[in-house]
């Protein structure tokens, strides 16, 4: 589908890799074949790279001990998540606000730790699933890739966003992939409450441009030499193409190549894997 000399090029014209993490440097727990020697690879040619993941259930601090873990090992600056990403958008534009967060633990500890304001209910949802109190609300109900998920929590969300709360999401992702095949992701759980409480909501990770806009701000990089690289064309690829940066696939997480016509997303490359990418770039 795509030339050698184009996958090269491609290659050539980036100065910062935007790595996505589950389905291109590793599945699961296993590093991906090549993932080390793409690093390598980058740092030989002068070039840099950023770990960005759109799962939010799991902090920056366990993501760096999962990565070291396997020999991959990096700092604090060089990886960014959703949650990071909602983190900045509620600070820059929702100040002081409350926010009903549903996330895992290490997410309401990075919300926490960022400042972000958390609302606790005053009266939960009770055995028979009464409707949360409706004469305190949150200003903002936050949804995350939340593998606590309650019907407690669903039920409260949806009570107050049907109350007047806004709706807002750290990512869209439907599914994340695992050894063995999918669990159901963020945009699932949103998917649920869209239909309980007929409201949408805004979303913040890739492939939206307030991921491009932070990771611009953070590294200094412009969008023309940034390079966002995924095996999703709705999110990582899309990401890329869709704000000004280029966006490239490979082939080793949720997207095949029989998807790309299909897709109203065309990734500036195709790679068998991160191992192709680092192959051709130490060329």
């Amino acid at each position: 589908m795509f030339d050698i000399e184009t996958k090269k090029k491609v290659l050539q014209d980036t100065d910062l890799f935007v790595l996505d993490m589950d389905g291109t440097f590793y599945l699961d727990n296993d590093i991906l074949d090549g993932a080390l020697d793409f690093l390598d690879a980058v740092k030989k040619a002068d070039k840099d790279y950023l770990f960005f993941t759109n799962n939010s259930s799991t902090s920056p601090a366990l993501y760096i001990e999962k990565l070291a873990r396997m020999n991959c090992h990096i700092t604090r600056d060089q990886i960014m998540t959703s949650g990071d990403v909602m983190i900045r958008y509620l600070k820059s534009n929702y100040p002081g606000k409350s926010v009903y967060l549903l996330g895992t633990q290490p997410l309401i500890d990075d919300f926490r730790d960022g400042g972000i304001n958390l609302f606790e209910p005053e009266v939960l949802v009770t055995e028979g699933f009464v409707p949360a109190d409706t004469t305190n609300i949150p200003d903002i109900v936050v949804i995350g890739f939340d593998k606590t998920l309650t019907y407690e929590k669903l039920t409260n969300a949806c009570t107050y966003i049907r109350n007047g709360a806004l709706f807002l999401a750290t990512h869209l992702d439907i599914n994340c992939p695992v050894k063995g095949g999918f669990i159901p992701d963020c945009g699932m759980m949103c998917a649920a409450i869209t239909l309980s409480t007929g409201k949408e909501p805004k979303y913040v990770g890739k492939p939206f441009a307030e991921t491009v806009d932070m990771v611009v701000d953070k590294t200094g990089y412009s969008k023309e030499r940034i390079t966002f690289v995924g095996d999703r064309l709705y999110t990582d690829v899309a990401t890329g193409v869709k704000n000004g940066a280029k966006g490239v696939l490979v082939l080793t997480g949720e997207a095949g190549v029989d998807d790309i016509p299909k897709s109203d997303v065309k990734p500036d490359a195709v790679y068998e894997g991160i191992g192709e990418m680092g192959r051709l770039l130490a060329d």
